[in-house]
């Protein structure tokens, strides 16, 4: 390369020889200017531009200018592409948030588990749900699934209610309505009064999940508002039997809500009068009060609504007593089924609605 200059208008000069001026001073100047013997080329036919040629003695690493010059603009280039990339990803990742549902979570590689990540996002859209009867207070959780505070829950938790309150997980309390109930799936929706911009929670698809996906139960297990743990899906379509009402099932002592699985009973006496529906099975820790609350995915989408576990210290059938607490057997109902009643719980639902305070 040579440091050949274009001028406006005129044409790029051809690359000239070294036989222009000595490189190593006047001692090799004739053998420079011969071309070892040879004679040197003739000028072309037009005159060329005006070159500044190399002054004799001036060492050659001139010739390397235009090299680094090139380089330092590449490198000048390049920061500034790269700066000009993160100012665009900042702006565009600055549009993509929303305060309607709970975000998404990417619960990968750089987050383990990710239970963190989901207990976060989703853990505001989840409530503690006391409802007052004749006979006491039945606590249960729920999964906010609107801004104006519709929320889905169990219908065992709400059975019998004459009012009913809601927790938040900033420790607000507020009293809500039951919209509708369906007892033929253990679902129910209420309304919180004068509620507006609260935190929803994202619906995911449950016909897309498998045996061995990992799952973020959080509820409010024993009044305990907020708790949170976490599983895999154990198995998927199993039959499970629960009462319609809550007068209809005599419950254990510890508040377990019985049901029916593989032909025996568990938590007390389901009753006479009892429906049955597919579950999600999962081995994420419930105990009493995590009913109506939400089974996750790594997402951060609900996946099932929980309804059922299993309280080894008052079983009856053929399962053995032992000590009290989750043992790894619960039950979700499947989102899926949910937002196929939504319609039909917003309307009363198959068992009556419009109560409570």
């Amino acid at each position: 390369m040579t440091d050949s200059y274009r001028r406006s208008g005129d044409e790029m000069p051809q690359d000239r020889p070294y036989a222009y001026g000595t490189e190593n001073g006047t001692q090799h100047g004739t053998e420079h200017g011969t071309g070892f013997g040879r004679a040197v080329p003739p000028p072309p036919p037009y005159a060329p531009g005006p070159v500044p040629g190399p002054v004799a003695g001036e060492p050659r690493r001139k010739v390397r200018r235009p090299v680094a010059l090139i380089a330092a603009v590449a490198l000048a280039s390049g920061l500034i592409g790269g700066g000009s990339a993160a100012l665009i990803a900042g702006a565009t990742a600055g549009q993509n948030q929303s305060g309607a549902a709970t975000p998404l979570v990417n619960a990968g590689q750089k987050s383990g588990s990710g239970v963190s990540a989901v207990a976060k996002a989703v853990s505001p859209a989840i409530v503690e749900i006391k409802a007052r009867t004749e006979t006491g207070v039945s606590t249960g959780s729920g999964v906010v699934i609107t801004g104006d505070g519709e929320i889905v829950t169990n219908n065992h938790v709400l059975s019998g209610a004459d009012t009913v309150s809601v927790t938040f997980s900033d420790g607000s309390r507020k009293t809500a309505r039951v919209v509708g109930t369906d007892p033929d799936k253990d679902l129910a929706l209420i309304k919180v009064r004068g509620a507006k911009g609260l935190t929803a929670a994202s619906l995911g698809d449950s016909n897309r999940i498998a045996v061995g996906d990992p799952v973020v139960a959080i509820g409010s297990p024993e009044g305990l508002t907020g708790s949170v743990t976490s599983g895999i899906v154990s198995a998927l379509n199993r039959d499970v039997t629960v009462p319609k009402e809550e007068s209809q099932g005599r419950q254990d002592p510890r508040g377990g809500w019985p049901f029916e699985f593989g032909g025996n009973e568990y938590n007390g006496d389901t009753g006479s009068s009892k429906t049955s529906y597919k579950a999600i099975q999962t081995d994420a820790s419930l105990n009493p009060g995590n009913s109506g609350g939400a089974l996750i995915n790594m997402q951060g989408q609900i996946i099932g609504i929980n309804s059922a576990m299993y309280s080894p210290s008052s079983a009856t059938g053929s399962a053995s007593g032992g000590a009290a607490g989750s043992v790894g057997l619960g039950f979700a109902i499947p989102v899926n089924t949910v937002k196929a009643d939504l319609d039909s719980l917003r309307d009363g639902g198959s068992g009556g609605g419009n109560t409570g305070v």
